[in-house]
């Protein structure tokens, strides 16, 4: 059987972005490196999007970059400005075809399907597949989106909504988010936080297509694109193996609160390239303890709350949009922290400290 100085097992966002950082900063001259993933092709399957904090490697993968959004309530709009730090959405083709011609140059790279062909016993393995398939019962971020193209120029390309909280929500947090790429372009999504259990949230289809014809007025529209998926709002067990460290969602790479994994993983890839010589001795890359803290006070009332959480979040907006972007960003200091907390309505949130 082969062996490799590296395994990366799963070949997606966490286990392509973290070959491409050792790539480009020649960690792989002298190391050969497996990456195990069983999909035949690649192709735009994914839509990943953050507020670009700080730079990454992948500018040339956005689809587009948005200054402006808004949050919606049923009877309230908010409008902010984000500038500084500019939303951005990457193409998952882009991504893919950017990271695998690169790859495919490295002689010391090679890609197969299945772990069982390689011997791993003396190879440091990249861990990036979770085991999430026992926590039905948990929170989760679960989603459906569709690219909508129209006739005729109907958007704003100009400014994009995080969040439209008018619409059913059948006792769960329930919104819709919209980008526009450009005029006559948009991904459309329909956003759950609930467990997974409930199978009559999972009608996203219908959920679409009355969000378009009445909220958005769009009759008539090609779809050229449609996802669906599920983020876990809690963490994975990290119990460290001999020579095994965990990458990308299966690495708690998700912030809890917000779903938002993209930028984490650049970090975390960032983190491991750095000190590859000794990454077996070198102590995990995580999250910062706090926003875990903070994040499951917040999840435990939304599971009590969830009439409320349109409401909360569209509050949280009231601070400067810096400060509401570097704390969903991990990126917030004690004086943010605060200004966060001082919009939330206190004792809800005081109740929920206890039961951690």
């Amino acid at each position: 059987m082969k062996e490799f100085d590296y395994i990366i097992i799963g070949g997606g966002c966490s286990g392509l972005s973290l070959a491409y950082e050792l790539e480009i900063h020649n960690k792989l001259k002298n190391k050969s490196l497996a990456i195990i993933e069983p999909r035949v092709e690649y192709k735009r399957d994914k839509t990943w999007s953050f507020w670009k904090i700080f730079p990454h490697n992948f500018d040339d993968c956005v689809k587009k970059s948005w200054d402006n959004f808004t949050i919606n309530l049923p009877n309230e709009t908010k409008y902010v400005e984000c500038k500084t730090t500019p939303y951005q959405t990457i193409d998952s083709e882009l991504f893919y075809n950017k990271i695998i011609s690169r790859l495919r140059l490295n002689k010391n790279i090679t890609f197969l399907k299945n772990i069982n062909d390689i011997n791993k016993v003396n190879s440091v393995v990249f861990n990036s597949v979770p085991n999430f398939n026992d926590n039905k019962n948990n929170l989760w971020q679960h989603f459906c989106g569709v690219e909508v193209e129209t006739d005729n120029d109907f958007f704003d390309d100009k400014i994009f909504n995080l969040m439209d909280f008018a619409c059913d929500q059948r006792n769960e947090v329930h919104f819709f988010y919209t980008l526009p790429f450009t005029k006559k372009k948009a991904l459309v999504e329909t956003t759950w936080i609930s467990t997974l259990n409930n199978e009559t949230l999972k009608d996203y289809d219908n959920q679409i297509d009355n969000y378009l014809s009445n909220h958005l007025n769009i009759r008539n529209c090609k779809i050229n694109f449609r996802e669906v998926g599920a983020i876990p709002l809690f963490r994975q067990d990290q119990k460290r193996e001999r020579n095994q460290i965990n990458i990308g969602s299966a690495g708690n790479m998700t912030r809890l609160s917000t779903g938002y994994t993209f930028l984490n993983i650049q970090e975390q890839s960032k983190y491991i390239r750095e000190n590859i010589n000794k990454i077996e001795k070198t102590k995990i890359f995580r999250i910062g303890k706090k926003y875990d803290f903070l994040d499951k006070i917040f999840l435990n009332v939304l599971k009590n709350n969830s009439p409320e959480m349109g409401n909360i979040f569209y509050k949280m907006f009231n601070c400067t949009p810096s400060t509401v972007i570097n704390f969903l960003s991990n990126k917030s200091n004690l004086l943010e922290d605060l200004s966060i907390v001082s919009k939330m309505p206190k004792w809800m949130f005081l109740k929920q400290i206890f039961k951690i």
